[in-house]
């Protein structure tokens, strides 16, 4: 009886496939994605523990180029000496540790305080808006940054901040003020990272929450209507409650990723001039894995970052469940 109801279950679940091939055939190309790029390096991430030396099909003359051959060494993910937790410890102990941690947190907090009430400001502000065409136009140009690589908005800063012939410090200097080389100083640096992502993302953002502003039941602004409260009044009584589920999940989500701090944007926004304030784990990864081929440090300390970051999101994942009706998973 049990094996009969397990074929039958069988040919319901091949049924059901059946019957939904083509969300399974859009799922495939994902799926192969996700195992080719995120699941299968998995298996060298144990580089982290070991005193890695490239594989040994890589040639000794190559190797002596880059200063790493040496004679009678293991070398490839498997062969390579086991070591433990050294690269771990080398990085929590070094120099650079604190103030890594300090500045990945300093940006990534800095951004969460900065866009997240810029996005929920411009989403009230499009929501509330009578006049249809200029709120559209509002988004569609609030937004459009987003679309814009890190490259290109890295040339408008260029051309905004630049201390020879930027607008800015064109400004400052007919005002009677002396020009800033905003990207070379360690003060004002911070604040272009802060808020020239703010202004990258705060458009796309705010998308999330018009969404939740659509879906506020209408009959509580007729009722405030008919109550004569002002729209100041209905904005924070009526809007901003009905949308704080909303607003916590995306703070929960945004400490999820809280070490994410912004490769890419750092990467084309700092120099030499202001490591001491703009490297970030990603970037100090990047340098001495990359360029320093100290690749077993690099994966160690990027493990280090990825366990930090399931840890914020499974805390995140309760959190939501304990304040929304919601979670991730």
């Amino acid at each position: 009886m049990a094996v009969r109801i397990k074929t039958i279950q069988r040919h319901q679940t091949l049924r059901e496939i059946g019957r939904h091939r083509s969300v399974y055939a859009l799922l495939f190309l994902p799926l192969i994605y996700f195992i080719i790029f995120r699941y299968l390096p998995i298996w060298n991430a144990q580089i982290a523990f070991r005193d890695f030396m490239p594989n040994l099909g890589v040639p000794d003359d190559f190797l002596r180029e880059l200063g790493l051959y040496e004679t009678g060494r293991e070398r490839g993910v498997v062969g390579s000496a086991w070591v433990g937790f050294r690269h771990f410890r080398e990085f929590i102990g070094s120099f650079y540790f604190f103030e890594l941690m300090r500045n990945t947190l300093g940006y990534s907090f800095g951004k969460l305080l900065f866009s997240l009430p810029l996005s929920i400001l411009l989403a009230v502000m499009i929501f509330e808006c009578t006049k249809r065409g200029l709120s559209k136009a509002v988004q569609t140009l609030s937004y459009l940054p987003h679309f814009l690589s890190w490259v290109i908005m890295f040339g408008i800063l260029q051309t905004l901040l630049s201390p020879a012939d930027g607008i800015i410090n064109n400004a400052i200097e007919v005002m009677g003020g002396e020009r800033v080389n905003f990207l070379t100083n360690v003060r004002t640096f911070p604040w272009i990272v802060i808020l020239s992502d703010a202004w990258h993302t705060m458009g796309w953002s705010a998308i999330i929450f018009i969404a939740a502003l659509i879906g506020i039941d209408p009959s509580l602004y007729e009722a405030a209507t008919v109550e004569g409260v002002s729209a100041r009044q209905r904005v924070w009584y009526i809007t901003l409650p009905s949308i704080r589920p909303v607003i916590v999940m995306v703070v929960l989500l945004r400490l999820g990723t809280i070490l994410d701090a912004g490769f890419l944007q750092i990467f084309m926004l700092y120099s030499t001039q202001v490591y001491s304030v703009a490297d970030i784990i990603d970037t100090w990864v990047y340098r001495q894995g990359l360029l320093n081929f100290q690749y077993s440090l690099a994966t160690a300390v990027g493990l280090f970052k990825g366990v930090i970051g399931l840890a914020l999101i499974l805390v995140s994942n309760w959190l939501i469940k304990k304040h929304t009706d919601s979670s991730l998973f």
